[in-house]
């Protein structure tokens, strides 16, 4: 059973279409992150996973009901971008408030708050706390029961260095227990290694949807290599463009090394023509990233959206 399926569900406020014909689904211990520019969809496609709104076509099911029913809302864990709270209560006393809402066990209050790093604050009022502290408070509400779907909204927002790495760390134990986990963030760099697939939101459709190699083979990007020279830079020039000869590769001068773009189905070509000429005396290869990968699927519209800000 996954975690969830959308299946080719479409959503509009008032006359504007939001999310057409979106297709994607979430197996238990897969981390997937969501992303997209302002307004391409992801906060609708949070809101239809949690049963705040209903489809205007197409199908929602979550843990094998239906999305929004309490029997199944209760093992959904969600953390908002902006989290919130009363400011004259204590983190203890608000995790204990969420406890009773979720029907959880407030015993599993003061464990969570040492889980997230608050052992030392649950007992002082959230007014003084730090907006990092306050994003682990949310976190520990969203932990509550052991959720078996976990929806993170931006989750590393405010956090420290040693913070976010424990964080992850969290979330491949929670993984590892068959938890299946939504990670929508704008750091991509930093995401990239903790996620096992993407989908790719732009304005309103979905672009791309797998794995890292299978995102850079729907993207048929160029691989980049860098290439020292054994000598002088204008023999090594030499031998590139010889190697190069039929394959299309771009090249770049970059100090005293130079760089090939070059398509990924050509590279091994490329390198078997290149190596024998005894020119290169290092080289380094440099795949697509996933910031890359984004950039590419959203297009020079959806990076006007961004505000420079991804």
């Amino acid at each position: 059973m996954n975690c969830f399926e959308l299946e080719t569900v479409s959503h509009r406020y008032d006359r504007e279409d939001v999310l057409r014909d979106i297709s994607l689904q979430l197996k238990p211990g897969e981390i997937l992150g969501l992303f997209g520019h302002n307004g391409a969809g992801k906060t609708t496609t949070i809101k239809l996973i949690l049963g705040l709104i209903k489809p205007g076509a197409g199908r929602v099911s979550v843990l094998g009901g239906e999305a929004g029913d309490p029997r199944v809302s209760q093992h959904i864990g969600y953390l908002p971008e902006n989290v919130m709270f009363y400011p004259q209560l204590t983190g203890r006393e608000i995790l204990s408030h969420f406890a009773r809402l979720k029907g959880a066990s407030p015993g599993q209050v003061p464990d969570l708050l040492a889980q997230v790093g608050l052992a030392d604050a649950m007992d002082a009022r959230t007014r003084t706390y730090s907006k990092g502290m306050r994003q682990r408070l949310g976190l520990a509400q969203a932990l509550l029961g052991k959720p078996r779907l976990l929806m993170l909204d931006e989750p590393t927002v405010g956090l420290d260095p040693v913070a976010t790495a424990d964080l992850y760390r969290l979330l491949q134990q929670l993984k590892d227990e068959g938890s299946g986990i939504v990670l929508c963030s704008h750091v991509l760099p930093g995401v990239e290694p903790y996620i096992d697939r993407a989908a790719i939101l732009t304005d309103g459709s979905l672009k791309a949807v797998g794995d890292l190699p299978s995102l850079r083979q729907q993207a048929n990007m160029p691989v980049t290599l860098g290439l020292s020279p054994v000598a002088a830079i204008d023999s090594l020039a030499d031998a590139v463009d010889t190697a190069a000869d039929g394959l299309g590769a771009a090249l770049r001068w970059e100090g005293d090394q130079l760089s090939v773009d070059i398509a990924p189905q050509n590279k091994m070509a490329f390198l078997q023509a290149l190596l024998p000429s005894g020119a290169v005396a290092d080289l380094a290869i440099h795949q697509p990233s996933l910031e890359d990968i984004y950039v590419h699927f959203i297009g020079a519209g959806g990076l006007a959206h961004r505000g420079g800000g991804q």
